[in-house]
């Protein structure tokens, strides 16, 4: 198969769109099948279920050519901190440590019993879109008040919250410090920002560890 010039349409930012750029970012995952395997490029559907999981890049010695079948479509996060924005959730097959961390973190944030997974995937697929466009929410408390690794919105650009202070997102990592202004929304969909606040610790990528 010729190898297509240029980097694939297949990182995703915490608003969810697919784009091209060369950072790979520290995660994988995927939305179903949503690319042709012949031309390596995106369909028009931006998902195939409402399972949106987030993966590692790395995995019992298993390695895959992105987009190069059919099968499920490679899609590549800066940090799980953008993975879980964009309304993805861990995976129960090569992270079922942290599936099971995060149901257990989102069953306390609600006060409910243990979800199953696809309760979970309708709930988020109801709180990431609207009108198959992306959905915001308005901010449910104070930035500073929001737990580590929500993301939130000003300008149409998405900032990352870590001990209650905001850090600018990019393809190729964060850097301190917010908008002028105030912030416009949630990008987070709240469910994933209750299992924050009961406990659930997203990786984050090494350019906020600090």
């Amino acid at each position: 198969m010729p190898t297509r010039p240029g980097p694939l349409q297949n990182r995703v930012t915490p608003f969810g769109e697919v784009v091209a750029v060369p950072e790979r970012g520290t995660f994988t995952g995927n939305r179903g099948i949503i690319h042709d395997p012949a031309t390596r490029t995106l369909l028009t559907r931006r998902w195939a279920t409402k399972a949106w999981i987030t993966c590692l890049c790395e995995f019992r010695g298993m390695r895959r050519e992105a987009m190069a079948r059919r099968s499920w479509t490679e899609l590549f996060f800066l940090d799980e901190a953008t993975a879980l924005a964009a309304g993805h959730r861990p995976c129960f097959f090569c992270r079922r440590a942290d599936a099971r961390a995060f149901q257990a973190a989102w069953a306390a944030g609600k006060g409910t019993g243990l979800p199953r997974a696809p309760e979970m995937d309708a709930v988020l697929h109801d709180e990431r879109l609207k009108w198959r466009t992306r959905r915001l929410h308005p901010l449910p408390r104070p930035v500073p008040e929001l737990p580590d690794g929500t993301m939130v919105a000003a300008g149409g650009d998405a900032y990352l919250v870590r001990r209650g202070r905001p850090w600018r997102w990019s393809f190729a990592g964060y850097r301190p410090g917010g908008p002028e202004g105030g912030f416009d929304a949630l990008v987070t969909p709240p469910s994933t920002v209750a299992a924050l606040a009961a406990g659930y610790r997203p990786v984050l990528h090494p350019s906020v560890m600090g």
